[in-house]
């Protein structure tokens, strides 16, 4: 029985909160798939059901890894993985995007096979192709939903009209963006769209990359191979530095709550709306009870203005993504 609030995506229940596995595998360093796993069945533990990997993570052995923690836990998740992003196995930092049907079926055929499944719960685009009419992606994940191979359908950082084309084609139960107090830009017209045809949203990165917690203080903290450092504007030495004062008022307004930093950061995500489920990445279990505890953390109305105020969006130093990131949300 599940110990956390339940919310819903469309018409799909999950957990309040849900669990990222993408850094148990890749972009961040400090790979432990032992602790991974560990970490994975505590949150099933603490009734996260909602648990989010890709293909592209890895490659492909993020959802590996997933498949394997829940092996003999299926019941208990609501798995969720995406396709669309396509890695050049030569320089995994060149990437293309597809969404024509015969990738679709493709790819969650290929996704069904490493997570050892027969069915996804949840199965988003994880970005929109440009090259291919988003009709004829999604109606490529209608027929895998006729087939009983996909149950939901998600899209991901798409642009407010691409989802209105799509829920036409077939109901979509989930947008995932990134959303948190230094990445505000879904707020003005997707998430009303959203709202507005029944989609829930569940924000990435809740907690800026790990930034806002207050534990990185300079690049050499990210660890040796770490991406964020290297390909994440708002983390570079500059930026970093310019924003490391958001944290610090952060952590005053923390401190008076009796709370981290990085859990009053959530606290404000988990707040957006009962069809918000944040999906806060870890691949340890130390972090996954502190993440998990955030969902105690109530604030009221005029709290929720105080936070916004100390993290004003113009103070944020740095985009979301590098140039070619940047040209690949909003779509």
């Amino acid at each position: 029985m599940s110990k956390l609030e339940t919310r819903h995506l469309g018409q799909l229940a999950v957990g309040a909160q849900g669990l990222g596995c993408m850094g148990m595998s890749d972009f961040y360093a400090g790979r432990d798939d032992d602790e991974s796993v560990a970490t994975i069945h505590q949150a099933l533990d603490l009734g996260v059901s909602l648990l989010d990997t890709s293909d592209m993570y890895g490659p492909y052995t993020n959802e590996e890894l997933v498949g394997r923690a829940i092996r003999d836990r299926r019941d208990e998740v609501v798995l969720a993985t995406k396709f669309a992003i396509v890695r050049d196995p030569d320089d995994p930092t060149r990437r293309d995007v597809r969404g024509d049907a015969a990738y679709v079926k493709q790819a969650c055929e290929a996704s069904l096979r490493r997570l050892e499944v027969d069915h996804i719960d949840l199965y988003y685009q994880h970005r929109v192709d440009p090259k291919t009419p988003i009709e004829e992606t999604v109606g490529a994940l209608a027929e895998l939903v006729a087939e009983g191979k996909i149950r939901h359908i998600g899209l991901s950082e798409a642009g407010a009209s691409t989802i209105r084309r799509a829920h036409a084609v077939h109901p979509v139960s989930a947008l995932q963006s990134e959303w948190s107090l230094w990445s505000r830009d879904i707020e003005d017209e997707i998430v009303p769209t959203c709202r507005e045809l029944g989609i829930g949203v569940v924000p990435y990165s809740p907690l800026g990359r790990g930034f806002l917690t207050g534990k990185y203080t300079s690049t050499a903290d990210f660890g040796e191979g770490d991406y964020r450092s290297a390909a994440q504007p708002r983390l570079s030495e500059e930026n970093l530095a310019k924003n490391l004062a958001i944290v610090a008022a952060l952590r005053i307004l923390a401190e008076e709550r009796g709370v981290t930093a990085g859990q009053l950061a959530l606290a404000w995500v988990q707040h957006r709306g009962a069809d918000v489920v944040p999906i806060p990445g870890t691949k340890r279990r130390k972090y996954l009870a502190e993440n998990v505890a955030a969902l105690d953390v109530r604030l009221s109305e005029d709290d929720l203005r105080v936070i916004e105020a100390a993290v004003p969006l113009e103070s944020v130093a740095g985009e979301r993504y590098p140039e070619q990131g940047m040209k690949m949300i909003g779509l």
